[in-house]
């Protein structure tokens, strides 16, 4: 039968603290995981367990065992940086030897030309923020003006928030890929810029997340996935997947409106799809949760899709390899609104595989190695 490899990236799970996490104003104290079950007492993930996520670290709730079904390993991230784009390039076999730039305050010639090309009148905000914070701040004056809401944040993003009641989904888009020229074409070295619609709903600005869009900036090299793409392998993206690489060497996408609708589509893929290799983003925990410093529904969201993966192994062939990683950490329990600096669980299922324990890996990119060896050799 064909092989295929299914890598699904469970948003920010962080499993502790890079070493140089005080450079990018973390501490050592970072453990995405170890302190949600910590501050939630426990986390309810037999599956997990099973598959040896508790041998890993030490997690409240989850056990170590001796019979894990899965190999697993502990990834840093070797690249600079502690963002989305970074993370999943260098899974993907792109190392970055220099970070993306992240910034206080964008500067007046590159607000000025974003107003002057997209002809808003004006902006809003302009300086680090939680996204739901400050649309509600924000929210009356932009009423009044219909001025978008820019803002950024400790990672390397130009976010642009309106309420589509007030001006149209649309332009919130045209206006993220203007936005986009004019940082490639001056050199700014920001990784995305992200659309973040809102509605008022009962009075509340409310963030719409199922039409949430990226605009990230090219990959500078091929990927794993311009290497499969070249030996007529055929890569499917499922949720953000296919905006992160910005399509290079995605042959298929498939959008996603949360965590359940993303874990439901991936079981239907690994079902029906004939990609030879299925990419997965469950983007909840890190949006919804991790940045919102919600520690119990970033408990609920991973024991959600610990659920599905007794219904991943039954749906899988003889074939097939399924990997669950991450991009980084999004502590909830730390200060801030950001992302921690973290290295990432890894764990491996392949019926055909011996279960092993990998111990430590020095970059993210083994597993573009393992995929890689299992899909070209």
């Amino acid at each position: 039968m064909k092989k295929r490899a299914i890598v699904v990236v469970v948003d920010s799970m962080g499993c502790g603290a890079m070493p140089d996490a005080v450079e990018y104003n973390d501490d050592l104290s970072c453990n995405t995981l170890a302190n949600i079950a910590i501050k939630e007492n426990g986390l309810n993930v037999p599956n997990f367990e099973k598959w040896g996520l508790g041998n890993i670290i030490d997690i409240k709730g989850v056990n170590k065992t001796d019979k894990n079904i899965a190999s697993y390993a502990k990834l840093m991230l070797k690249s600079k940086g502690k963002d989305t784009t970074t993370g999943h390039w260098e899974m993907m076999g792109l190392v970055l030897d220099n970070p993306f730039k992240t910034y206080l305050k964008f500067d007046d010639d590159l607000i000025n030309e974003f107003v002057k090309q997209t002809n808003c009148k004006g902006i809003l905000g302009n300086y680090p923020a939680s996204g739901t914070k400050i649309i509600e701040e924000l929210n009356d004056e932009h009423q009044k003006t219909h001025f978008p809401i820019i803002y950024t944040s400790a990672d390397s993003v130009f976010q642009i928030a309106l309420d589509i009641d007030l001006i149209p989904v649309e332009t919130l888009y045209d206006w993220c890929k203007i936005a986009r020229k004019i940082l490639d074409e001056k050199n700014y070295g920001i990784s995305r810029v992200i659309a973040r619609p809102y509605r008022v709903i009962d009075r509340k600005p409310t963030r719409i997340g199922s039409l949430r869009h990226d605009y990230s900036v090219e990959p500078p090299r091929d990927t794993l996935l311009n290497i499969l793409e070249k030996n007529n392998k055929k890569v499917l993206g499922i949720g953000k997947i296919y905006d992160i690489f910005v399509g290079s060497g995605v042959s298929e996408k498939i959008l996603t409106k949360g965590n359940t609708d993303g874990l439901n589509k991936t079981l239907e893929a690994i079902k029906t799809s004939d990609a030879d290799l299925i990419f997965v983003n469950l983007v909840d925990t890190d949006m919804l949760y991790g940045h919102r410093r919600d520690s119990l529904g970033y408990k609920k969201a991973i024991e959600e899709i610990d659920l599905y993966l007794d219904k991943f192994l039954n749906a899988i062939t003889d074939d097939d390899m399924i990997i669950i990683t991450a991009d980084h950490g999004c502590d909830p329990t730390f200060r801030g609104t950001d992302h921690t600096r973290e290295m990432v669980p890894y764990l491996m299922y392949s019926k055909n595989i011996e279960p092993q324990n990998l111990g430590l890996k020095e970059s993210l990119s083994y597993v573009s190695e393992i995929v890689g060896d299992y899909l070209l050799k």
